[in-house]
């Protein structure tokens, strides 16, 4: 009778019933556990077990050279005349959740406004030396930001697509 007094509550349901409200604490159901498995192979980008007989895409080096480009020449007209829209293109591809027109506007606004403004700066010689100087000093300064940024969706390209990390 001891071991039956220890032994654990099981109240087998039916379609009638319900379950005892006490024993269940709120936010307690419906949550992620973790259940290690040892030996098991895991996907480095998405954290999903890889079968048994998965074997790894090598790292590939790029397939085309510096004017691989003009085999679609709809993407090599996007990118030659607005460089921005292809970037938005891009980032959106490989982000969901982000529409192309966010990323196009800010590559838009740092990268090609700033190439307006030096060019603008370069012609228009009344412009004080000094005011000129600390122009070209933000726009190396955002060229350098917005070179970090497209760094990072560069090197998730190369993740997604096993790509060869070159330097």
């Amino acid at each position: 009778m001891a071991e039956e007094s220890q032994a654990p509550r099981y109240v087998k349901l039916t379609r009638d019933q319900e379950a005892p409200a006490e024993d269940i604490c709120p936010g307690e159901l419906n949550q992620p556990v973790h259940v290690p498995r040892p030996g098991c192979r895991w996907c480095a980008e998405c954290g999903q077990v890889l079968p048994e007989s998965y074997q790894l895409p090598a790292d590939e080096p790029w397939s085309t050279g510096i004017f691989g480009c003009t085999a679609d020449p709809a993407s090599c007209r996007t990118g030659c005349f607005c460089p921005c829209v292809l970037f938005g293109r891009n980032v959106a591809a490989l982000k969901e959740d982000t529409p192309w027109t966010a990323p196009c506007v800010c590559h838009a606004v740092f990268v090609e406004g700033g190439i307006a403004l030096a060019i603008l700066t370069a012609i228009f010689h009344g412009v004080d030396p000094r005011s000129s100087f600390l122009i070209g000093e933000g726009l190396l300064f955002s060229w350098w930001l917005c070179g970090t940024y497209t760094g990072i969706f560069r090197q998730e390209l190369q993740k997604k697509y096993h790509l060869k990390v070159e330097i």
